[in-house]
């Protein structure tokens, strides 16, 4: 038998209803904020990752799935949304048209890493992007929308961290206080944080290693040596959150390994989803437009992993969701013995009724096997219908189909020429 890829999953019918209720909230949000949402190709040309994200990153060295196409270009399918927003904002000019574009997105990813509690080779984020606006209440704005998607959803086991990058400069300067800090360690570093010393000295500090951050501990810290533009958008990040009533703690550690990378970044954390505990993750990358051809352009964003998001609903027990239904499930009967229609051909009058219930919106269904009358209503019952309506027997022979509220076991006759009435009682 064939099974789905490993790091893979099916989402079933019986869990798509989750699905729906996060997209839902993420959208209600999103568009409460005045954001649009983008679609992009889920396969761009690999050149597009290694420059916005760096080849030394373990996404582009490690974890792309990336394969040459018929004419011998490397295409990668998307491992990360960031980068994709921003070529499709360059390719079609939308500085032009105006000068911020808020966007939100939601979409499948796919890294090859070693699978774990809610994390996938093919997983799916939520996330947004404004470009256009260097203000720190745009980086608060960000961490506003997240929080609120996750109070939405029911989570209260939520830390929000926050840290500032400054500007480059100021972030060179730090790099070499780091690097004269760990001179005299390195050798007492594991061999990833040893290669990291020379290539990204920052993400040393996302090291989980029980040893590196024994180390790091004593480390000096970035916020120390911020510039004073950069302290300034930190604190009115800071006022901000106080402001709206969003708790956050300030971790010095929380970096972002890339150089265009600037001022704010966030996280938001669950303890309820194992050791991959961050939910969302973003900040400020004033110079990444500038980086990948376009014109030095701020921006700022976030992205939501679903999939952890969920499985921390779960844990939580935060999901309050009614069950599935269904309007209306008809169920037919033998004809009675005055009527003039077989069985087959009741069965195609209640296949046009439902068409007709299904034309005015009103969900419909019913039984296309064959089964008893109990079975059908046990199938009604299942499928958590709101109403039963009867077809058949002595009714039909008199010109009346029998509509049955399975809340109050209340039951109606109505004429089976006048559809309209029933509806009308669907609805109330």
């Amino acid at each position: 038998m064939i099974k789905a890829v490993t790091g893979t999953k099916d989402i079933l019918p019986s869990e798509i209803n989750r699905w729906y209720y996060l997209e839902n909230i993420v959208k209600e949000v999103f568009i409460n904020f005045n954001y649009k949402e983008i679609r992009t190709p889920v396969f761009e040309e690999t050149a597009l990752f290694a420059r916005g994200i760096g080849e030394e990153t373990d996404i582009v060295s490690k974890e792309m799935y990336t394969f040459l196409d018929r004419s011998e270009t490397s295409i990668t399918l998307k491992p990360e949304m960031t980068a994709a927003v921003v070529r499709a904002y360059i390719e079609h000019s939308l500085g032009t048209l105006q000068p911020l574009n808020k966007l939100f997105y939601i979409s499948p990813m796919f890294r090859q890493e070693r699978p774990q509690a809610g994390r996938f080779r093919q997983f799916h984020q939520f996330g947004a992007e404004a470009i256009g606006s260097t203000s720190p209440l745009l980086d608060a704005e960000m961490i506003e929308m997240s929080y609120n998607i996750f109070k939405r959803l029911g989570l209260k086991d939520l830390v929000v961290k926050i840290n500032s990058l400054g500007v480059p400069q100021s972030r060179e300067e730090y790099k070499n206080k780091l690097r004269e800090f760990l001179s005299d360690k390195k050798d007492m570093l594991t061999e990833e944080s040893r290669k990291r010393f020379d290539k990204n000295i920052l993400r040393i500090f996302d090291s989980k290693i029980e040893s590196d951050q024994k180390i790091m501990k004593d480390a000096p810290l970035l916020i120390d040596y911020l510039d004073e533009e950069s302290k300034n958008d930190f604190d009115t990040v800071k006022e901000y959150l106080t402001k709206v009533g969003i708790p956050f703690v300030v971790d010095s550690a929380l970096v972002r390994g890339l150089d265009y990378y600037t001022k704010t970044t966030f996280e938001v954390i669950s303890n309820k989803v194992g050791s991959q505990s961050a939910l969302c993750g973003g900040g400020r990358y004033d110079l990444l437009i500038e980086e990948l051809g376009g014109k030095p352009t701020p921006g700022v964003g976030f992205a939501a992993g679903m999939e952890r998001i969920l499985l921390a609903c779960e844990n939580e027990n935060s999901f309050a969701l009614s069950a599935p239904s269904i309007d209306v499930y008809l169920v037919k009967l033998q004809p009675g013995p005055e009527t003039a229609l077989s069985a087959g051909k009741l069965e195609l009058e209640l296949s046009r009724i439902a068409s007709e219930l299904r034309s005015n919106n009103i969900s419909s269904d019913y039984d296309y096997i064959g089964r008893s009358m109990k079975a059908q209503m046990r199938e009604a019952n299942k499928l958590n219908a709101k109403y039963v309506l009867f077809i058949g027997g002595d009714e039909y022979s008199r010109g009346e189909l029998l509509l049955k509220n399975l809340a109050d076991g209340q039951q109606k006759t109505f004429s089976k020429d006048d559809i309209n009435r029933i509806i009308s009682e669907v609805r109330q």
